[in-house]
């Protein structure tokens, strides 16, 4: 193996991180529930940006820890829970949703991201629309 290929490969592996633009990104999510009369316009934060990631062409020089396609997502976060308003009594009105407080570049984890993007979802209103005031 050259001198030059060790030497790219080290060097992308150790200042990958370094090269990352992911950061917490303004994002507004529609929320609406069929026996309510309104849709919910929440401003939050999300995880957004690119992630170095590494070729699997490679594989067999290098160690399985190190083929990982890494995506942006929660380093730190919490939870805010809003009301939606024109909900009957029987209806709970309550929705919690995640805002980013930091990111970073890792393995997707499914307890609290959706790694894959479905077609055909929607973010809009179908409803008349609140903007929600935190």
């Amino acid at each position: 193996m050259s001198p030059f290929l060790v030497m790219s490969l080290l060097f992308g592996l150790i200042f990958g991180q370094a090269a990352s633009l992911c950061a917490p990104s303004e994002y507004t999510i529609h929320v609406e529930k069929r026996e309510c009369a309104y849709c919910l316009a929440i401003n939050t934060t999300i995880c957004a940006g690119f992630c170095m990631t590494r070729d699997s062409n490679g594989k067999k020089l290098l160690l399985r820890s190190a083929l990982s396609q890494n995506v942006c997502t929660y380093k730190e976060m919490l939870y805010r829970t809003v009301l939606i308003p024109g909900c009957p009594h029987h209806t709970t009105p309550y929705y919690s949703y995640p805002v980013a407080v930091s990111c970073k570049c890792g393995k997707c984890n499914t307890d609290y991201s959706d790694c894959v993007r479905e077609r055909g979802r929607t973010n809009y209103c179908t409803k008349p629309q609140k903007l929600c005031k935190l």
